[in-house]
């Protein structure tokens, strides 16, 4: 009875910390992080393939693909000495993978903008000729515009020496522009995580990785190969592997999806997946959207333009992407989600979040 009772208290204590701690999250979530945490992942994986409803064939977008702009751009300012701030062109509209597009798709639209430019740019896309009604979010992110910041998260790597914060903090929203998702927990990564000299789990030769540097670049490639650590880095997140490499995609993206991709809800291929990838020219990709595979979101990181790219989180309770409009308090702007159907509300990141995430701000 001792030990029975004793076990009880353990439970409870464990549990209701797992649901009060900072971070964020539905009671659903939570409950499955802890058990996942503790052994009972099969559990978990039952409880999802229960649940799971695999997409379905047709239908049409529950919204508009022809969302607001974030507003006018102005003229870009001269500098000193009479030189002209450098103009940069709007990417090219996507071509849409459906033979009968919707009005907007493909179709860029400005979400932010730095220096009097358009930095950040927007479209929907459907994946899918069969899967009609699932719309992915495509953004743009000019880097001569926009800086990265990596930030930790609460739960995951956890407190530690990190010298930044879990959420983006009040007096650390002026030319915020857009945030978005990280990558899997760490320990199911298959490397590891580093911001500002600490560690969390193990930074993998070969492993998908996103470098942030000290100017505020980011560079993506397979950790020891094309990215490595040197003086001007301050943040690696690792997650699996590359879905685009050197302009193509690679056939490891079909091969054992549920395994080598993540604990997808109840082993299904068509899941929320989100991914990041740079183009030739530097620009920064993102994409996510629900009843995804590996190759469609590869196929949508290659249409935009990425050359390299990697899968970051899974499962819908991790998506998200918001940008920020500055209206009338452009120390606080008011967060947008991109896909009106995410889960995660758009002022995710304006409290502590539980994973890690990353922050764009205008130069």
């Amino acid at each position: 009875m001792a030990a029975v009772l004793a076990f009880i208290i353990w439970l409870v204590f464990s549990i209701g910390h797992a649901l009060t701690m900072p971070g964020g999250g539905t009671f659903s979530e939570r409950m499955a992080e802890w058990a996942r945490d503790h052994y009972l992942g099969p559990v978990v994986t039952l409880g999802e393939w229960l649940t799971y409803s695999p997409p379905k064939t047709g239908g049409k977008p529950s919204f508009a693909l022809t969302g607001p702009s974030a507003g006018p751009v102005r003229a870009a300012p001269h500098k000193a000495h009479g030189k002209a701030t450098p103009s940069y062109p709007a990417p090219a509209p996507l071509k849409p993978f459906v033979a009968h597009p919707l009005p907007g798709e493909g179709h860029w639209r400005v979400l932010g903008t730095a220096d009097g430019q358009p930095a950040i740019y927007g479209t929907y896309l459907r994946a899918s000729s069969v899967y009609t009604s699932y719309v992915a979010g495509i953004v743009s992110m000019n880097q001569h515009l926009v800086r990265f910041q990596l930030h930790p998260g609460a739960e995951d790597p956890g407190p530690g020496p990190w010298k930044s914060q879990p959420y983006i903090v009040p007096g650390k929203r002026l030319g915020l522009l857009a945030t978005f998702n990280g990558g899997f927990k760490i320990a199911t990564s298959g490397g590891g995580f580093y911001l500002n000299g600490a560690t969390s789990g193990t930074l993998t030769k070969g492993v998908a990785s996103v470098v942030y540097y000290r100017d505020g670049r980011i560079a993506i490639g397979n950790w020891g190969g094309s990215v490595r650590m040197g003086p001007g880095v301050v943040g690696v997140r690792q997650n699996l592997h590359m879905i685009v490499a050197h302009g193509k995609i690679p056939a490891t993206v079909d091969y054992n999806v549920e395994g080598a991709w993540g604990a997808t809800l109840g082993g299904g291929y068509y899941v929320w997946r989100s991914g990041i990838g740079v183009t030739s020219d530097g620009r920064v990709i993102f994409a996510y959207g629900p009843a995804l595979n590996v190759r469609e979101l590869a196929e949508l990181m290659k249409r935009a333009g990425a050359v390299t790219a990697m899968e970051l989180d899974i499962n819908p309770d991790w998506m998200s992407y918001m940008y920020y409009l500055p209206k009338h308090h452009p120390a606080d702007p008011t967060p947008v989600n991109l896909l009106p159907t995410q889960i995660q509300p758009p002022d995710r990141y304006y409290a502590p979040a539980s994973r890690d995430f990353t922050a764009v701000y205008a130069r």
